[in-house]
């Protein structure tokens, strides 16, 4: 196994008109969770993933389920709960850059996750556990599911990969921040955006953010900045790597789980640093141009073409 990552996955609505969600009457229905996402994107760059969560054992969950099989991610330690239900959220694209959403997921099945649904021989098999800040926002079971899969990924050796995620709308800023931070002192590899470095440190200096985050504990810390692109940082080195040009934004839910599933396919295939922010940043840019938080995860044939092309000509 590559990479195994934990978290809640859930059924996205999006009106197929345009205008305020209260007047839509139609609504597409896709998939969508950050961590599920990163899942579907290694496995769609070749890599074997595996995924853990509870569903609701309703249509929502069978649905789930059967879209990450027929995506080859090994869903052996999904189980189904009888009583919660499957999380869903709404998505409200506004205009372009303003896109709002809508979470029901409180009481979800995955809000249930907790260390027993963990087995320790099934995380071994990680070369890298995948974690975001999302999953221990949903409940306390589930924060302590998360710590509990990090003390078994540092018995095994596992890299531990943390990509902060922060959700305002899941629990109190207090909380929030400290949480992430004990999250950030145990990844070896975190993956931030500015706004959540500035959140966690009042800090919007990429440089000194990333001094600020490998002070915690990590070796490697991999920033986004938008359309710029990334910067990468170590103790020994830092570099910006440039964003690839997008001159339409379609949908830019999932951008930072493609992010992450390109970093992660990089440097599974070996590649320096800079090469794999450089895949990250391109499988991030084709996230944007689909609508859906999987949709447009690419195959490594389309990664590999953006990289070989001119950048003026990413789009047409």
């Amino acid at each position: 196994m590559d990479v195994i990552t934990i978290g809640e996955s859930m059924v996205v609505f999006t009106p197929t008109s345009d205008g305020f969600m209260r007047n839509a009457t139609q609504f597409t229905n896709r998939i969508g969770g950050a961590e599920s996402n990163v899942a579907v994107g290694l496995a769609r760059l070749g890599h074997k993933t595996g995924w853990i969560s509870k569903l609701g054992d309703d249509e929502f969950g069978k649905s789930i389920l059967a879209f990450l099989k027929g995506e080859n991610v090994d869903v052996s330690q999904v189980t189904f709960d009888q009583q919660a239900p499957t999380g869903i959220y709404f998505k409200e694209p506004r205009r372009q850059h303003n896109t709002r959403v809508y979470y029901y997921r409180k009481g979800s099945a995955a809000s249930k996750l907790s260390p027993d649904n963990l087995d320790q021989e099934y995380l071994a098999k990680a070369k890298y556990l995948h974690i975001t800040g999302i999953t221990p926002a949903l409940s306390e079971s589930c924060k302590e599911t998360i710590f509990t899969a990090i003390k078994m990924a540092k018995r095994n050796g596992s890299t531990i990969v943390f990509d902060p995620n922060l959700r305002t709308k899941l629990w109190s800023e207090e909380e929030a921040r400290r949480t992430l931070l004990q999250i950030a002192a145990e990844a070896d590899i975190i993956l931030p955006g500015v706004a959540e470095g500035e959140f966690l440190f009042g800090e919007n200096d990429p440089h000194k953010l990333g001094k600020l985050f490998l002070d915690q504990g990590s070796s490697v810390v991999v920033m986004k900045v938008g359309a710029e692109g990334a910067f990468y940082f170590t103790e020994k080195e830092s570099g910006l790597i440039p964003g690839f040009p997008v001159k339409q934004v379609v949908d830019p839910i999932g951008a930072g789980d493609g992010f992450a599933a390109g970093f992660l396919s990089g440097l599974l295939d070996g590649l320096e640093l800079g090469k794999a922010v450089e895949r990250a940043n391109a499988v991030g840019a084709l996230v944007t141009m689909v609508n859906g938080d999987v949709d447009g995860l690419p195959e490594r044939d389309e990664v590999e073409q953006l990289l070989s092309n001119n950048r003026e000509d990413v789009i047409r």
